[in-house]
């Protein structure tokens, strides 16, 4: 390769070096704000999740209900995949997709049939490459969701739950742990007697200290508690599931540009070594036609 090839090909590397770096640095300062936010509605969260067990542990045999009734058969499951509007961030969008495909295999085996939604533009259109057109898609938010965001997903799967249309509904998004590290949690949202909230106490409720409990009296009785909570806890799952999924992106984001900036400094290193031949070359080729000069001179 000419040296000016070189040259060319080092400027084109370093300048896309300073695209990543800074679109590192921008997921890093979202970050942070994703961090806090996350923070900020986990107690409130897990408090309506938690109300929302007790209420139900309360009840006894869960009210009749529309939005509480379990079907009697379950033929159509719906699976809300959340996935991120922009791309760039290593496999974020991918292993969602990848657990969306896997679970609703798992239920085609059985004889169900699946019913797809999705939040962000790269779940809409990979679902669609894929040929499982989604049954309704929300995007244009998924950098900085909101709780109307997740108000408008929850009413629209609670509808179909309660019109008929669907029989289960369940949630498959990138759960946050760090910056470096995400996980795909899959939570069952309806009906609410196979719920997630309705399983074995988490760990951080199970380190909770166990002694007395104050008796709780409901007023009204817990079948109407129920009815008024059940649609607030889905739509703050949803929102945490939004708001988890959004720290995971950026965090992903960040990793991926890491190394990306990294890859391009090694490519640099290898490309200026490669110039530094090439130039010698030239010159020891210039040195040679000189002496070689000479010596037919003299």
């Amino acid at each position: 390769m000419a040296q000016r090839d070189v040259k060319n090909r080092i400027a084109s590397v370093k300048n896309i070096q300073k695209i990543t770096r800074a679109m590192e640095m921008v997921a890093a300062a979202r970050l942070r704000r994703a961090e806090q936010r996350i923070e900020a509605l986990r107690p409130y969260a897990g408090a309506i999740r938690r109300m929302t067990r007790q209420a139900a542990e309360a009840a006894g045999n869960v009210p009749a209900l529309p939005i509480l009734s379990e079907h009697e058969t379950e033929t159509r499951v719906a699976l809300l995949l959340v996935t991120a509007d922009r791309g760039l961030a290593g496999a974020f969008n991918s292993q969602i997709i990848r657990a969306g495909v896997r679970t609703a295999q798992e239920y085609r085996d059985g004889g169900k049939e699946i019913v797809y939604y999705a939040t962000g533009r790269r779940g809409v259109s990979s679902l669609t490459f894929r040929g499982t057109e989604p049954e309704q898609g929300f995007t244009g938010f998924t950098e900085r969701p909101t709780y109307a965001n997740a108000r408008e997903i929850a009413q629209c799967l609670m509808a179909a739950y309660v019109d008929g249309r669907v029989d289960r509904v369940e949630i498959l998004y990138n759960g946050y742990i760090s910056p470096i590290s995400q996980e795909v949690r899959r939570e069952t949202l309806l009906p609410l007697q196979q719920a997630t909230i309705l399983e074995a106490e988490t760990s951080e409720e199970a380190e909770r200290p166990t002694g007395h409990h104050a008796l709780v009296e409901y007023e009204p009785e817990p079948e109407e508690i129920l009815q008024r909570l059940v649609p607030d806890y889905v739509e703050i799952s949803i929102y945490r599931a939004l708001l988890e999924s959004t720290a995971s992106e950026l965090g992903a984001r960040m990793t991926a540009m890491r190394s990306a900036s990294d890859n391009a400094g090694d490519i640099i290193t290898d490309l200026t070594l490669e110039m530094n031949r090439a130039r010698q070359a030239e010159i020891t080729q210039e040195i040679m036609e000189v002496v070689g000069g000479a010596e037919a001179l003299s």
